[in-house]
């Protein structure tokens, strides 16, 4: 459920206060250079006397402003989250833009602007025309003018909100080469140095081929597979990957321990951090199930039902 403006705006100074007062803000991604996870939380970036999941903003705060957007990555730095969320594919023309579905309709006016060009999927149009879009109305009229962002205009903002990011990459299978490619921009924006690739950077997808793929090319970095492997199925994921990150609906405080007992990439506790987590009692369930990290689309919420950061 999306909150409005009104709710919008008393999240976003509540996050001011917070940061003002030293408010809270999750740590570091694992990377190869972190030491040795003590517990949950710990390799995700908790400090080892803490057992809270660290908390993502899923395509920014997307409760409270259009998701994917910069407006929305902007919310959650003033709400006091570091870590956020997106999504990535790419347009006809080669660029990489961030944009969670397929197609433009149902976050966009393309259907206004482009009325003849259904199904109005993301492949078939050029970056030029994508930045035409309104991508902010759709949500609240607050957010008019709100635009898709090309990967290269996220990176940046992410890096001057001095934030941390959990990057998908999206439907892979209508991209060929989008891994080499998403590296490359990272490489060109600065994250793919010590440390961005140490303590700033996750890249993660629902496609196992996909990770792999990133994992072969980039050693280093930090991998996540989106679903839920059969604990049986675990050692194959953890040849190319450092987390296993499931829908809340799926696990189980057994399947969680499952993880942290198989040694990932890295050599290290696999860890969890599991989707998406809007309410208060599920928020505690899943930390009760030992989850290193919870990814929501309202993280002020999970993070004072958990006393996450």
């Amino acid at each position: 459920m999306y909150v409005r403006p009104a709710a919008a705006a008393a999240a976003a100074f509540l996050g001011f206060t917070l940061t003002v007062l030293g408010g809270t803000a999750s740590s570091a991604a694992t990377g190869p250079a972190s030491g040795p996870a003590t517990g949950p939380g710990a390799g995700s970036g908790a400090l080892p006397w803490l057992s809270t999941p660290v908390v993502y903003a899923h395509r920014g705060a997307s409760a409270y402003a259009p998701e994917n957007t910069l407006e929305s990555i902007d919310l959650a730095m003033r709400l006091g989250f570091d870590w956020v969320e997106n999504d990535v594919q790419r347009t006809k023309d080669g660029e990489l833009v961030v944009i969670h579905d397929d197609t433009l309709s149902r976050t966009t006016d393309v259907e206004q602007v482009f009325p003849n060009r259904s199904p109005w999927r993301v492949k078939d149009f050029t970056a030029a025309e994508i930045a035409r879009l309104d991508a902010g109305s759709w949500f609240d009229e607050e957010f008019t003018g709100a635009r898709v962002p090309t990967l290269r205009q996220y990176l940046a903002r992410v890096q001057m909100n001095r934030q941390r990011l959990l990057l998908e990459i999206k439907k892979p299978e209508l991209y060929p080469g989008i891994e080499e490619q998403t590296l490359d921009v990272l490489d060109a924006a600065g994250w793919l140095d010590e440390r961005h690739v140490a303590r700033r950077l996750v890249v993660q997808s629902f496609s196992a081929d996909s990770v792999r793929v990133v994992h072969s090319l980039r050693p280093d970095l930090v991998t996540a597979f989106l679903g839920t492997p059969t604990v049986a199925d675990l050692p194959r994921y953890a040849a190319f990957t450092d987390r296993i990150n499931p829908w809340h609906t799926t696990i189980s405080a057994d399947w969680v321990a499952a993880v942290h007992r198989t040694s990932g990439a890295h050599g290290k506790a696999m860890e969890v951090d599991t989707w998406i987590v809007d309410d208060p009692a599920t928020a505690r369930k899943v930390q009760d199930m030992g989850v290193d990290g919870i990814i929501s689309n309202a993280p002020d919420v999970v993070r004072e039902a958990v006393g996450g950061f």
